[in-house]
């Protein structure tokens, strides 16, 4: 009698293939031994790569970052017991961030389940308030269902996480697949805008004086870059970015800028079209001070839940944004809308902030400040290069001179803002990097971690799966000492500052304990030899440059360099940052 017995493992293997991945994530290998045995076995018609990881939420935070560099399915493995517990802070940086990921979370069989647990039956319970989709698969016939449902949900809509709980014991299990058709693979294609609310979007725009597109995750998802450059060159228009929207228009400080460094600038549009991004925190909640109290909004999102999101728009769109952008394009082209030439407005509100912030850093003498490794960087940077972010000081000085020239080109760890995970995300964006040259016969395209010294604590073992797979990462460090925020605020705030200070350790032997590079640098003049031999070296660098403990004060007493604002009430108008501070 003809068979096709196959194991749990090689269903799931089988699965999996079908999203054009060929690379995963797993933290060891007890808790899915049998897929990673199927994926070794039979690698001959489909190659996996397999990123080892010492962390679960490292696990899954290099899952977010390859989805995000690649645009695909990222794939991580764990365990359910400790594993899901350990793995929140990926989880929830993925989910908020948008990321399409999968999580297999291996579960203890039933005959294994206490009968008066402390966690309960469910043991995917504590992750489902947090993630798009969570399920656990009861029967070996239906794993395969199971996998694609959860694929589907990663990727489908706005992507987000999906947790597939998988009995532990399953995998090594067999089932008859014989004469069972595979399952169709089809992820729903999003909605368009309808013809009305393009027509009322252009009527606003077309009679703009000062109008301004706002790129965010969902526009960077939906591959809107060539719709929203078309709209540049076309209409001219001044775009701000943040997040994956960063990179779909080269930002060049004429028409594209970075949200953190122009949005004191925002308050002058007129009109504001919102495209796939969500107004949160970061963008002022979408009100006054940092937008005009008048202004008009066109909010575009494909989640009806986001159009009124702290903010309630004169015209809300529910639409994948670049669909929504390529209609937009036509309907102004027939109202005769004429490219005015560069929005020199944007420009002229950040006078005063860019001529602050071009003054610091530039001796030749003294401690290291910040912006000199900022300066240095985009001297050295590929234009291709994937930037990774991380820190909080640090990521203030990092946003007044990093610019973004490609799509899919900046991550960092918002909107969660978890320390340290940015480590983990230059490790998915190198794995996909090195993906992408196997396909294309080019090098891989440089993967640059900037991170301050106390994020950099948190994942740093992370660089040994990085040496073992092969991945290239220049990873720079801003080691001013200490929690450089937390420090200064305390002085601003008390007078003195309590439990921030760790010294100028040597991270760079940390690297070198794993099979990387490392150096420390010291000296100004340092930095660029450092950085060119790092971007010419085959493996992972890791470059420790002591900077001045000091500097980040002024960040704290001066609004002009403040990149990230914490505080957007209205009543705190005084003390946060706005332009009209000299």
């Amino acid at each position: 009698m003809a068979t096709n017995k196959m194991s749990g493992g090689d269903i799931l293997n089988r699965a999996l293939q079908r999203y054009n991945v060929h690379t995963c994530f797993a933290l060891a290998g007890t808790a899915h031994a049998h897929l990673l045995l199927s994926m070794e076995k039979n690698k001959a018609t489909h190659p996996w790569t397999v990123i080892s990881s010492r962390h679960e939420s490292a696990t899954v935070a290099a899952a977010d970052g390859y989805a995000r560099a690649s645009g695909k399915l990222g794939i991580a493995m764990i365990v359910n017991e400790q594993g899901l517990p350990n793995a929140m802070g990926g989880i929830l940086t993925a989910q908020l961030a948008g990321s399409p990921v999968l999580v297999l979370s291996t579960l203890h069989a039933p005959s294994q389940v206490e009968v008066n647990s402390g966690r309960g039956d469910d043991e995917l319970e504590m992750v489902k308030p947090f993630v798009k989709w969570a399920r656990s698969v009861h029967s070996i016939e239906r794993l395969e269902e199971y996998v694609h449902a959860a694929a589907r949900q990663a990727l489908s809509g706005r992507p987000g996480v999906a947790v597939l709980g998988i009995p532990g014991n399953m995998e090594g299990l067999a089932a008859e697949m014989a004469e069972k058709a595979e399952i169709n693979v089809t992820i729903p294609v999003n909605a368009g805008p309808s013809d009305e609310a393009v027509e009322r979007a252009a009527d606003l725009l077309a009679k703009a004086k000062q109008p301004l597109i706002l790129l965010g995750t969902g526009a960077g998802l939906s591959g809107a870059g060539p719709a929203v450059r078309k709209l540049v060159q076309n209409y001219g228009f001044a775009t701000m970015a943040n997040a994956l929207g960063r990179g779909l228009v080269p930002e060049d400080l004429v028409h594209s800028f970075s949200w953190p460094l122009a949005q004191v600038a925002a308050r002058h549009a007129d009109v504001v079209l919102c495209l796939g991004i969500r107004l949160t925190q970061r963008m002022g909640y979408g009100l006054a001070p940092r937008f005009a109290a008048n202004a008009k909004f066109i909010q575009v999102d494909v989640n009806a839940e986001e159009i009124g999101r702290n903010r309630m728009p004169d015209i809300g769109v529910v639409s994948d944004a670049r669909l929504f952008a390529e209609k937009l394009d036509a309907a102004l082209a027939k109202r005769g809308v004429k490219n005015p030439g560069a929005p020199k407005w944007v420009n002229e509100a950040m006078t005063t902030r860019l001529a602050r912030m071009d003054e610091l850093g530039r001796g030749d003498t003294g401690p290291i400040h910040p912006y000199r490794i900022a300066r240095e960087l985009m001297e050295q940077m590929p234009e291709d290069a994937i930037y990774v972010g991380d820190g909080a000081d640090t990521q203030n000085w990092m946003y007044a001179i990093l610019r973004i020239r490609k799509e899919r080109a900046f991550m960092d760890h918002y909107p969660l803002g978890s320390m340290g995970i940015g480590t983990p995300l230059a490790l998915g964006a190198a794995a996909w990097a090195k993906e992408e040259a196997g396909n294309t016969g080019k090098p891989p395209r440089p993967v640059v971690l900037v991170s301050g010294d106390g994020s950099f604590g948190f994942y740093a073992s992370e660089f040994n799966g990085a040496v073992m797979a092969g991945l290239k990462i220049v990873s720079i460090i801003n080691n001013d000492g200490g929690w450089g925020t937390e420090k200064h605020g305390q002085v601003k705030n008390m007078g003195t500052h309590i439990n921030v200070e760790f010294g100028h350790c040597d991270y760079q032997l940390i690297a070198q304990a794993y099979g990387a590079n490392g150096v420390r640098v010291e000296k100004q003049a340092d930095i660029a030899p450092a950085l060119k031999r790092a971007f010419a070296a085959d493996g992972t660098t890791v470059i420790n440059i002591i900077t001045d403990p000091e500097a980040g004060r002024v960040r704290k007493e001066d609004p002009r360099v403040q990149c990230i604002a914490f505080d957007d009430l209205v009543s705190s108008l005084k003390t946060h940052y706005t332009p009209d501070v000299a």
